[in-house]
């Protein structure tokens, strides 16, 4: 049937994305050496003339190879990250890197592009992470059974390189993939009306948020301090390890302050002018967004493509400030339950949040841009923050903190309820349209596969050939 033909394959391509994750530190610790294609396939004399197989090959795709021991690793890998190897086999295993070779040694054909920037900055990240596991990174060293940290850094920024572009390479296929709503119509119709998926309870929300007013004097300590950063790195200091000691954006501090991005790339709109308006090497003074202030570094300009590094400060809010906005947002709550204004017309006039006050208040749930949010799906605190209010109930003033330690108090309301319930094609254009592109998806990959496959030299060696692989590995 369809629908089960259909989960068959979105759980197959959801396992393959899972085991790409949990393979992330297979992937880490593969032999990734690029070598001839002669080498996969060419014995050796031992000493006393026995044949033998070289270092365990068992696998080429392209210029790359798949070691004997890459797949005992990968299952040492999974354990030690709490999964189960009970149901994935050597032959399941081998597909899964054989399918990631070939992505990256597509990606070199394609002319895709890692940079060294890139490179040290996942080698920042992943070398922190490891190293808060196990305490020093010697230990790290020795269990690479490297001699030293540089040789470590130098093993593992081929493997970091070669990790990038197989997921730049399943990007690139992934995001080709566009789909029409006659497309979305048809796959509809096509689900039996007895196997259409069941969605569960649902809601629509609202907020009101009001941000405590930063005096002038304050905005313009922060101002000073990055002036007085920019100034140290102009005279010779790291700006990547300023950011690290110093920005408050814990998406990009541990990396040294590193972002890619385009025009298109969904930053603020402040910031990408700022970005976009400096050259290589040249450092911008600081400036203001709603998240703070921030200065701006560029490392390289590849087309429409920057590469940078920022500090980002937010001044601090003081006790007088948070008192004034709670008085400031419980006057509009009273005003509100007083029926002297509805919720979604204090949202458009009195709301500080730009990205939800145009449409009053309606939250975009970020995982599907829908304005429903799923219960069972739900962030935590968000959860917790409507869960016991009733429909049009208004909340209490809420003192909110993000992750960059921003405070706001905000108001919040339940605008709509859905019971769990079939899928409708009206109701719920925006979760069939995510399955039909999902499997449009799987089939643009598959179709990919079977043409890179052909034109590829692969050679798999030995017992491995018995495998029943998913793909045509054996070019049968």
């Amino acid at each position: 049937m369809l629908l089960k033909k259909l989960q068959l394959k979105t759980i197959d391509y959801r396992l393959g994305l899972t085991m790409c994750f949990l393979l992330f530190f297979n992937s880490l610790i593969s032999a990734q050496e690029i070598i001839p294609d002669v080498v996969a396939e060419k014995p050796v004399e031992a000493p006393s003339g026995q044949r033998q197989k070289i270092d365990g090959i068992i696998a080429t795709v392209g210029d790359y190879i798949v070691l004997d021991s890459d797949i005992d690793k990968g299952f040492l890998e999974i354990t030690a990250q709490g999964g189960s190897v009970k149901d994935i086999s050597r032959c399941q295993m081998l597909g899964k890197l054989l399918e990631d070779k070939l992505y990256a040694h597509q990606a070199i054909q394609d002319s895709i592009i890692v940079s060294d920037a890139e490179v040290r900055s996942m080698m920042e990240e992943r070398l922190n992470y490891m190293t808060q596991q196990v305490g020093d990174i010697n230990k790290v060293v020795a269990y690479y059974k490297k001699n030293s940290v540089e040789e470590f850094k130098t093993y593992f920024a081929d493997i970091l390189k070669e990790q990038k572009l197989a997921s730049e390479m399943q990007k690139k296929i992934v995001d080709a993939v566009e789909i029409t709503p006659e497309e979305v119509r048809n796959f509809f119709k096509k689900i039996p009306k007895e196997e259409l998926p069941t969605f569960g309870a649902e809601m629509e929300v609202a907020q009101i948020v009001v941000e405590p007013k930063v005096s002038a004097e304050d905005k313009q300590k922060v101002k000073d301090r990055l002036s007085a950063i920019r100034k140290d790195v102009l005279e010779g200091s790291s700006f990547a390890t300023k950011a690290v000691l110093y920005s408050q954006d814990p998406g990009s501090s541990p990396n040294g302050g590193y972002y890619k991005m385009t025009r298109k790339t969904p930053f603020v709109k402040e910031f990408k002018d700022v970005a976009f308006s400096l050259q290589e090497g040249e450092i911008s003074e600081p400036f203001e967004t709603n998240f703070g202030f921030h200065i701006i570094m560029v490392d390289k300009i590849k087309g429409q493509e920057v590469e940078l590094r920022h500090i980002l400060i937010a001044p601090v809010v003081s006790e007088t400030a948070l008192k004034d906005a709670k008085e400031r947002i419980t006057n509009i709550r009273n005003k509100i339950i007083n029926k002297e204004i509805t919720f979604a017309e204090a949202a458009r006039t009195e709301s500080d949040e730009k990205e939800t006050r145009t449409n009053g208040g309606t939250l975009v749930n970020p995982n599907t841009q829908d304005t429903r949010f799923e219960l069972t799906k739900m962030d935590p605190t968000l959860y917790s923050q409507v869960s016991n209010l009733k429909d049009n109930e208004i909340s209490q003033p809420l003192l909110n903190t993000d992750e960059k330690g921003k405070k706001t108090y905000k108001l919040i309301t339940v605008t709509n309820r859905i019971e769990s319930h079939t899928a409708d094609y009206g109701k719920d254009y925006t979760k069939i349209k995510e399955l039909a592109l999902k499997e449009k998806q799987i089939n643009a990959i598959a179709k990919w596969f079977d043409t890179k496959i052909k034109d590829t030299y692969i050679k798999v060696i030995g017992e491995y050939r018995d495998c029943a692989f998913t793909n045509n590995w054996l070019k049968k």
